[in-house]
This record gives structure tokens, C-alpha cells and sequence, in this order.
């Protein structure tokens, strides 16, 4: 009697413990921490009710049985100029969703990524000639140079400037073609439709924002460890006056082009163009001539420093692709930047 009577309240207290887990499921959804804030709205919902398991498979990805939402290409889409400036402008980084769990990333992330953080620091980072590659005269790779604190301070300071007054805004060439990216100028203004330089942006007036004080020291460790390595050969230091910042969404891409819209002066000297490259990896090429058939391709991923100048100051240079889903997880835990990459590129007029 006793027996039978203890196996029944097993049954209720299991009964009650699905019933209570299949009511909490309903309303609370469950994401890894590198999926935080990837989705919204509608769509979010819909996929939440069509979820597939995900696969287990691989060990540096957390699966939690529910489906990756997909965000749209619609930082691709024209921006009127009423919205880019004014405090405005686009935001690089997604809204945080409400109801979401962020987990902490699994030891094997965390370890892999304190291995990269140990490899840089804020200041510099190692001058091992096997994080520093001379690409071609001129032309060197800073591989992993920005530490993944210095790589979300600049998210961050990017993020800020860019919502604001002569933040980010979709440019366009003269005939109407609009560019497949986002641009903030910093410094002075590039109009893309003229490819000249000015104090204010032609469409709305606004002032460029000022280059932080904070990026002006990064771009001279870095011109200072690239010409470490090239001793022979150094390039000039700059006092960029100048910083072009691009979001590239995963669907982004620039054609093969020359950056020679800067004083006679400064191309003659070979003044060097230094480049940041946070967030998605890409492919950019480089080569002599407008053919990408015969230009070189290199990976740029994010913390990474691209510099030329001197005999490959006028190099042309563009990005093919981008490569969904492959920036740092620490860096959309802290950030959540939005899928893409934002690029920086600092020259002196």
C-alpha cells in the first residue's frame, strides 16, 4: 500500500516538473552568448516557432535547439540624408533584445581568445616577425595587432560618433550608384560624388566628426612596430588629419581603386595609408593594375593593421567579400556589433 502509494506522487511531482518546464520554454527563449541581439521583431517569432535543433557537432559553437535568426540586408538600402545627420545616423551595433540569455561562452572559446588577447596589448603588440609580414614594398600586415579590448573600444567610440551629427550615412557616386557600404568621415569630409576633400558633407552641412585622440596613438604604434620590422626601408610617419570608417554588411563590397585623392604633396612623399580592419573577415585584393584577375588576394581579419605607403602608396586595393559569421565572439558579447565589418583608414591630406 505504502509502495503503490509513493509511486503515484512520483507521478504527480513528474507530471507537475513537465508541465512547469514546458510553460517556462513558452516564454523564455534560450540563445548562445554569440546570438544575443542577432534578430527582432516578426521574423524573430516566426523562427522561433519553425526551430530545428542545431548540431552539436562542433566544439567552439553552442548549440541550444534553436535556430539562428537571420538579419536582412538593410543597411544596404539608401539612407535619406535627413536620417544621417542631426543625430541620426546608422548604428553599427544591434539593439539588445529583451527576454534574451546570454551564456557564457564555453572554456574552449574563452581559452582560445585569451590566447589572442595575450598576443597583444594596448599599447603595441608583439614585434614577432611572424605577426608582421611585408606584403610588397611598402606594403605590410600587422597580423592580430589590435588587442580585443582596443578592438571594442573602437566599436564603441565608432558607435557613438556614428549615431551623431556627420555619423554614418549610405554615399553614393555622382551618376546615382550607391556605394555597398555605410561611411563616417572623420577629420575632413570625402565626397565620393567629387573625390575631393572639404570641412562639411554637401547633403546636409554637417561637420565631420573630430579623429579621437585615442586613434592617433594607435596609428603611431603601429607605423612605429611596422617600420620595426622594416628598418631599411621605414616609412614616413603621418599626422592623419583624415579617417574614413566603413561598415561593410555581409552582402558589402569596394572595387579595385587607388586612394589618391590627397595632396599632391602627400602622394609624392608616399605618406602611408594605415588601415583597422574590426569585426567580419574579408577578402581584400591588391595589385598594379584595375584587373582583379591578376590582383593578389590577402584574408584581413578583425584586430588585423594593413599599412601602405612609399613605393605601394598608390596601390589599388578593394574588398571582394565578406565572410559571414566570422568575427570574435568576445567582440559581439561586448558589443553586439552588427554582422558585417568596420573598417578604418587613416592618411594625412
Amino acid at each position: 500500500m505504502l509502495h503503490k502509494l509513493n509511486a503515484r506522487m512520483v507521478d504527480v511531482v513528474d507530471n507537475f516538473a513537465l508541465v512547469k518546464s514546458q510553460s517556462i520554454q513558452s516564454r523564455v527563449v534560450v540563445v548562445g552568448y554569440e546570438q544575443c541581439g542577432r534578430g527582432g521583431g516578426s521574423e524573430e517569432k516566426k523562427q522561433q516557432q519553425n526551430a530545428t535543433p542545431v548540431s552539436h557537432s562542433d566544439s567552439d559553437s553552442v548549440g541550444m535547439g534553436v535556430a539562428k535568426s537571420n538579419i536582412g540586408d538593410d543597411i544596404d538600402k539608401p539612407s535619406p540624408p535627413s536620417a544621417a545627420g542631426g543625430g541620426g545616423g546608422f548604428d553599427i551595433c544591434l539593439p539588445k533584445q529583451p527576454g534574451c540569455v546570454v551564456l557564457k561562452p564555453p572554456l574552449l572559446v574563452k581559452n582560445r581568445e585569451r590566447r589572442l588577447s595575450g598576443n597583444s596589448n594596448s599599447n603595441s603588440n608583439s614585434k614577432n616577425n611572424s605577426n608582421v609580414s611585408l606584403l610588397r614594398p611598402g606594403m605590410v600586415l600587422l597580423k592580430g595587432y589590435l588587442a580585443p579590448s582596443v578592438q571594442q573600444k573602437i566599436v564603441e567610440k565608432c558607435r557613438e560618433l556614428g549615431v551623431g551629427e556627420g555619423g554614418f550615412y549610405q554615399p553614393g557616386y555622382e551618376e546615382g550608384t550607391k556605394m555597398r557600404l555605410k561611411m563616417m568621415c572623420l577629420g575632413k569630409n570625402w565626397d565620393p560624388r567629387t573625390s575631393q576633400y572639404g570641412d562639411r558633407r554637401p547633403f546636409d552641412g554637417a561637420r565631420p566628426p573630430d579623429i579621437p585622440p585615442e586613434f592617433h596613438t594607435l596609428v603611431s604604434n603601429a607605423l612605429r612596430d611596422s617600420n620595426a620590422h622594416t628598418p631599411h626601408n621605414p616609412l614616413p610617419s603621418i599626422s592623419s588629419d583624415i579617417c574614413i570608417v566603413n561598415f561593410y554588411s555581409q552582402t558589402g563590397r569596394l572595387g579595385l581603386h587607388q586612394d589618391k585623392d590627397e595632396s599632391e604633396d602627400s602622394l609624392r612623399r608616399g605618406l602611408p595609408v594605415v588601415s583597422f580592419s574590426i569585426g567580419d573577415s574579408a577578402h581584400f585584393l591588391y595589385g598594379d593594375h584595375r584587373d582583379p584577375d591578376t590582383a593578389q588576394k590577402l584574408l584581413l581579419e578583425s584586430g588585423d593593421v594593413l599599412i601602405f605607403g612609399g613605393p605601394a602608396r598608390n596601390v589599388f586595393h578593394g574588398v571582394t567579400d565578406i565572410l559571414p559569421t566570422s568575427a570574435p565572439n568576445f567582440l559581439l558579447q561586448h558589443t553586439n556589433l552588427r554582422p558585417g565589418r568596420l573598417n578604418l583608414t587613416f592618411r594625412q591630406y
